[in-house]
C-alpha cells in the first residue's frame, strides 16, 4: 500500500558566483539553473513536471527563494520601501 505519487526531495542550492543554482535530488544533480524557468525544465526532464515549483513543499530553496537569481538583472528592486 505504497503512495503512488511520492516525490523525491528537491534542493535548489544557493547561487554560485555566476548566479547559477544547482538543482539536486538526493545525491544526484538534476541540472544547473540560471532562471526559474530552468528549474521548471529540469524538473520536467526528470518527470517531475507536476510539482508546483514556486509553492511546493517538496522543493527546498537554499540561499534565496524562487525570485532570487543574482546577476539576472543589474538592479534589485525587491527591498524598496
Amino acid at each position: 500500500m505504497g503512495n503512488p505519487t511520492q516525490y523525491p526531495h528537491i534542493v535548489v542550492h544557493p547561487p554560485a558566483l555566476d548566479g547559477s543554482r544547482r538543482v539536486t535530488s538526493g545525491d544526484a544533480t538534476l541540472g544547473i539553473a540560471t532562471h526559474l524557468d530552468d528549474v521548471v525544465e529540469i524538473l520536467r526532464l526528470a518527470d517531475l513536471d507536476r510539482v508546483e515549483v514556486e509553492e511546493s513543499d517538496l522543493i527546498e530553496w537554499q540561499g534565496g527563494g524562487p525570485d532570487d537569481w543574482p546577476g539576472l538583472s543589474e538592479h534589485h528592486d525587491q527591498h524598496k520601501a
